[in-house]
């Protein structure tokens, strides 16, 4: 057997565009891989297989034919569910829109669509997007495929999981609190959460407009196996769409073919336990960087801790307005993490609320000075392992949680690309290495997690550890 699941989809599309497999081919393997390992793990929610299998052969004929053939032609692709896909619901993963059926594409599935990629299943994801475990009350619970125990990260964590596991080669999540890395780092794949405004973002479900904190830090982007795929999906998610005021036509910055830079290591973060596998694995991430030429040194950003809370600040603002109609809407789990979130965050009136946006923008102008002696920045992902599924309705409200992902929060805060890679396993759990850059830099940042993925090579995709009876 061929074993096409096994293939990241710029090599995929490589196959079909030479005849060596057919899209179909593709497909059915795909399909198949799913029937055998989703249900172990509860990560795929919804599949297209009539909409994907016409696609698939059309796709065949434009080759036979000498058709026009784009860079992802023929190629299946997984879409989160809070995600618009025409026919298909916007879950959000809450019963209350199990039939919120959107009649056209969300802009990046519009984009992937016509690059010649065919959306072919929709991932789980926890209610609203609001845990950082993928636990949604209309589907039920993700598991992680590497380990059923432990939680494989969210929100896009139904994405992560099904990449990990070899039933997708390519994905699309979101981005507010680290929701395409944090389950990039549990499950072993890589990611982007872009620059705001590189990847458009709109919707057809109500509300269509989104709150401040969204239309600040929220980013839409791919997750893949391998950062080769990653590189691809942004390059063609990336420019401006009329949907989004927000998305620019801009140039992104790459580095140079050998470049040396200098690279700020944050193996510990300030303030924040961090598991000492975590770190190692950050540090060895370093280590392979400067044996490449790079000027690897120590430093910490400014008001590093600081900005955590900013960031917790910026989103409740919003939350607290909106948390009526969250609450009627969410399951228990989704209501607990977010009155821990409540409680965790002081009490704001409007003078507090208006005073973080020239605070924040402050934090922008001196991490964009930082960045110029230190154009990119190696941190961890997560500072402590996965936890236990659900263990973060019991965590967040002593703040465990917060110590655990804060890593993630100063790209959302200050709009900054951040991608992950695989920099390997600590205690049988795979560790996502986060690496940071200034705004529009986002092609550097892959270039840089591509050097340490070149080391390190692949993790995944691997057969799931099956929970014994």
């Amino acid at each position: 057997m061929s074993e096409l699941w096994r293939m990241g989809a710029a090599e995929l599309a490589e196959q079909i565009r030479t005849g060596a497999a057919s899209s179909r081919e593709v497909l059915e393997e795909h399909l198949a891989r799913v029937e055998a390992v989703n249900p172990h793990l509860n990560a795929i929610v919804g599949v297209l297989a009539t909409s994907a299998r016409e696609a698939a052969d059309a796709a065949d004929r434009a080759v036979a034919e000498g058709g026009p053939i784009g860079p992802l032609h023929g190629v299946p692709f997984s879409v989160k569910e809070n995600v618009d896909v025409v026919g298909t619901a916007t879950t959000q993963g809450v019963p209350a829109l199990a039939e919120a059926i959107a009649d056209r594409d969300a802009p990046t599935v519009a984009r992937l669509r016509a690059a010649g990629g065919i959306p072919f299943v929709r991932t789980n994801m926890p209610d609203l997007g609001l845990r950082i475990h993928s636990h949604s009350e209309l589907h039920g619970c993700t598991l992680n495929p590497w380990d059923p125990d432990v939680t494989a990260g969210g929100s896009s964590g139904g994405e992560a999981a099904a990449l990990a596991s070899g039933m997708t080669p390519l994905g699309i999540g979101n981005d507010i609190g680290g929701s395409l890395r944090n389950p990039a780092h549990c499950c072993g794949i890589a990611s982007i959460k872009p620059s705001v405004g590189v990847v458009p973002q709109a919707t057809v479900i109500p509300p269509e407009d989104p709150a401040l904190s969204s239309q600040l830090m929220v980013a839409e982007g791919p997750m893949a196996r391998g950062v080769r795929d990653v590189r691809l999906g942004l390059e063609l998610l990336a420019g401006h769409d009329p949907r989004d005021p927000r998305s620019l036509p801009v140039t992104l910055t790459d580095a140079g073919p050998d470049e040396p830079l200098r690279v700020a290591v944050l193996a510990e973060p300030p303030g924040v336990r961090t598991d000492p596998g975590i770190a190692a694995t950050v540090r060895r991430a370093a280590d392979v960087l400067a044996d490449l030429g790079h000027d690897v040194v120590e430093a910490v950003p400014p008001d590093y801790e600081e900005l955590c809370h900013l960031w917790g600040a910026l989103l409740m603002a919003d939350l607290r307005v909106m948390r009526p109609l969250l609450e009627s809407v969410m399951g228990n789990g989704g209501r607990t993490v977010l009155a821990n979130f409540d409680a965790s965050v002081p009490p704001m009136g409007v003078d507090d609320v208006l005073a973080i946006h020239p605070r924040r923008y402050q934090a922008m102008r001196d991490w964009s000075a930082f960045f110029v002696d230190h154009p990119v920045l190696l941190s961890p992902t997560w500072a402590m392992r996965a936890f236990a599924p659900d263990h973060d309705l019991t965590a967040s409200a002593d703040g465990e949680m917060l110590e655990t992902f804060r890593p993630v929060l100063h790209a959302n805060l200050l709009g900054l690309p951040a991608a992950v890679v695989p920099g390997g396993v600590a205690d049988g759990l795979p560790v996502g290495v986060q690496v940071i850059g200034d705004r529009y830099t986002d092609l550097r940042v892959l270039t840089l997690a591509e050097q340490i993925e070149a080391a390190v090579g692949p993790l995944t995709p691997i057969d799931p550890v099956v929970r014994a009876s």
